[in-house]
């Protein structure tokens, strides 16, 4: 209900992440069924920090998709040595920070964009979720956007006034590899 006032898509697929062998500043995963993905740790610029609702770690990957054409691991057999399947159920949102609607941004201009994630995560038998703000554009555009992206999806108390913190800030891999086998 929290995240309801934003308009967004939904969509469910699982995902095959590669925990072990464990490749410190890599990500690697089975994107549904469809492709493979490496994602390189390029460093954190930092934090985010919404005042008394929400601080995390900002971090910058930079991403190779590759099509499959078959499927490249057998989910239905179980889990496989050193991958773990994720299924998710996303809402990912398009947030224009209030004080740059979308109808006042010039086309010819290039621009940042933000997307908002929140996943309900199964794994394990347990169920979790995540939220995740993906921004693109040009690299000096990328704060300012994720600053007023997260402070329009932040300006109301998350249930149970939870607040995030450090703690809860990580990357799938990260997260996975912490969770038991």
């Amino acid at each position: 209900d929290w995240f309801a006032r934003f308009r967004a898509r939904l969509e469910t697929r699982e995902d095959t992440y590669l925990l072990d062998p464990h490749l410190p500043g890599l990500s690697v995963k089975i994107r549904g069924a469809a492709a493979l993905e490496v994602k390189v740790y390029r460093g954190s610029p930092g934090l985010l920090d919404v005042a008394d609702r929400a601080r995390g770690r900002v971090e910058s990957w930079q991403k190779w998709s590759f099509p499959l054409e078959r499927p490249a691991l057998d989910q239905g057999s179980g889990d496989l040595a050193g991958w773990r399947p994720v299924h998710k159920r996303r809402r990912i949102s398009s947030i224009t920070p209030t004080d740059e609607p979308a109808r006042t941004r010039s086309h010819g201009m290039a621009q940042a964009r933000c997307e908002v994630e929140l996943t309900d995560i199964r794994a394990r038998g347990e169920e979790w979720w995540s939220l995740g703000f993906e921004v693109t554009g040009p690299a000096d555009l990328l704060r300012g956007e994720l600053d007023g992206t997260a402070a329009l999806v932040f300006a109301q108390r998350l249930p149970g006034d939870a607040q995030l913190s450090t703690d809860d800030s990580s990357s799938y891999g990260d997260w996975l590899r912490r969770r038991p086998a």
